[in-house]
């Protein structure tokens, strides 16, 4: 796990703002304040990349049940390490959901109940997460609710953090343990990874991330793109070692007991390869029709603004149905779409007035050299399109207002110091499993303000959200519809209101940023 000097590139990241808080006697927050676009260094490659536009797009499998009785679907995915060819030529080692890289999709229907086995073949524990499910605690994915592989032994950490915090409330288990969702929610695209205390961040960049897809029969009878012309994007950047391996600056290589990443890149980790559903910069061919593309940023810390570029220099229109947490009321045209890590958008493109053999590129306008590019798609051939977007895509969103909030908090999204050293915080502290920070009564509307520093997507477990405005404006056209994740970008605060409704117990908010969360930015919300 080498990386290379860094450029003026990346000392404008988090490094560069330590330092130059150390030389002027700024404050943490001062220094941050003076960042470029984006908040994380980037690590290099050791190998050549490959050219842009020549692996083809893979789709994940779908899960196949191993049951489907009793009104609910059952299935077992296997954790464990398998290898996999992403870069061509070479061999990846990967830790996986039953052996690929995104792990395999789970298909869901609206009320109908799903419950998955999970078997840890991992040599370190892990903690499952879906990400925007209304799930009840015990099968949210605290992080210190732990399934520990076989030959894990107590000296290891007793929650496989290094600060060894105590947490009386969790719940471990040993090889398995069985997450049950209900499936009671809007239809979306939701997405499950690892989420255990202190080592999130490699755990995802290792590989543990897959799609969860929920659908109902009234979003099945809109005539939007489906079957082979509905695809799921699951967007990340990683690095690579010549040998192939993935490379990720932890300061505990075997990520058992000091969590952390070297001092560089405590503002976040961001590679130099970026990877589509698990291949770099693919290629997928279309029929000159409508497509709905549902984008997840998967990536640790990376920002991406997507914009579609035809054959002619002209960018198509991406035409958003949908947002984190589902269908939104009406289509809204973006010619680009900012996306945060964690945040999903569901978008048609219609590639109708490209010609055949014409590609149209989805470039990345936050980034510079290859990461500028995401993948692309080449026009094959003219074909019938029976699809539609409709003017009325939904009616059932929440109508909360300003008046039916019951309290107004502030949280701060800010870097500072944890256990001594430097960490991300909220509210001025760092996660402590063990401490309740927030409690609110089940039903309670409430208007949250949240602070940032720097980039902070921050994401609230259990409820979604709408976005009532940005630094004291409106709302941006992207923050349309339901939110579970909100990117707040430097210096910026957000208003948004949600009612906590669903179960009581034990949940996180928490920036999704992924080594901002393992560096303390969680914090606890009890729902009673």
């Amino acid at each position: 796990m080498r990386e290379r000097g860094m450029g003026r590139r990346q000392v404008l990241g988090i490094g560069g703002a330590l330092g130059l808080m150390a030389a002027s006697g700024l404050s943490v927050s001062a220094a941050f304040s003076r960042r470029p676009a984006l908040t994380g260094a980037e690590l290099r490659s050791d190998l050549p990349l490959p050219p842009a536009f020549r692996v083809p797009l893979p789709v994940p499998p779908v899960l196949k049940p191993v049951s489907t009785s009793g009104g609910a679907d059952r299935y077992e995915i296997t954790q464990r390490v398998e290898s996999a060819e992403i870069l061509p030529g070479h061999r990846t080692p990967l830790w996986t959901y039953d052996g690929t890289f995104p792990g395999p999709t789970i298909e869901a229907r609206r009320g109908r109940p799903v419950s998955i086995t999970h078997r840890n073949e991992l040599p370190v524990p892990t903690v499952v997460h879906l990400h925007g499910g209304r799930t009840a605690p015990d099968s949210d994915g605290y992080p210190t609710d732990l399934v520990l592989p076989e030959e894990w032994q107590e000296g290891h950490g007793a929650h496989g953090g290094g600060h060894k915090m105590s947490d009386p409330r969790a719940v471990v288990t040993r090889v398995t343990r069985r997450y049950t969702f209900p499936m009671d929610q809007r239809p979306t695209l939701l997405w499950y990874h690892d989420h255990r205390m202190d080592f999130t961040a490699p755990a995802i960049w290792q590989g543990l991330a897959g799609l969860h897809v929920v659908r109902d029969d009234a979003e099945d009878a809109l005539g939007l793109p489906s079957g082979r012309r509905e695809l799921p994007l699951m967007i990340t950047d990683r690095a690579f070692a010549d040998s192939g391996a993935l490379v990720y600056p932890a300061i505990d290589r075997t990520l058992r007991t000091r969590p952390g990443v070297r001092g560089a890149y405590l503002g976040g980790v961001l590679g130099d390869v970026i990877l589509v559903n698990g291949a770099p910069w693919p290629v997928h061919e279309v029929d000159a029709v409508r497509y709905r593309l549902r984008f997840l940023n998967a990536s640790n810390a990376r920002h991406y603004d997507l914009e579609a570029i035809g054959p002619d220099g002209r960018r198509l229109d991406l035409v958003q149905v949908g947002s984190d947490q589902g269908l939104l009321a009406a289509p809204v045209t973006h010619r680009r779409l900012p996306i945060a890590p964690a945040e999903r958008y569901d978008v048609v493109i219609d590639f109708a007035d490209v010609p055949v053999g014409g590609m149209v590129r989805i470039a990345n306008r936050l980034g510079s050299g290859r990461t500028g590019d995401v993948m692309a798609f080449r026009v094959a051939r003219r074909a019938a399109d029976g699809s539609r977007v409709p003017r009325v895509l939904s009616t059932d969103l929440p109508t909360w207002r300003r008046s039916e909030a019951v309290r107004t908090r502030e949280f701060s999204f800010r870097a500072g110091r944890m256990h001594g050293d430097h960490g991300w915080l909220i509210g001025g502290l760092p996660f402590d499993p063990a401490r309740s920070d927030v409690k609110v009564g089940l039903g309670d509307v409430e208007v949250w303000r949240l602070v940032a520093d720097v980039h902070h997507p921050v994401h609230l477990h259990l409820v979604g959200f709408r976005v009532l405005s940005r630094s004291g404006r409106k709302p941006l056209p992207q923050d349309a519809g339901l939110k579970d994740t909100v990117s707040l970008r430097p210096g910026e605060s957000a208003e948004i209101i949600t009612r906590f409704d669903g179960y009581r117990g034990r949940y996180l908010f928490h920036c999704h940023n992924a080594e901002h969360e393992d560096m303390g930015m969680m914090a606890n919300l009890e729902i009673t």
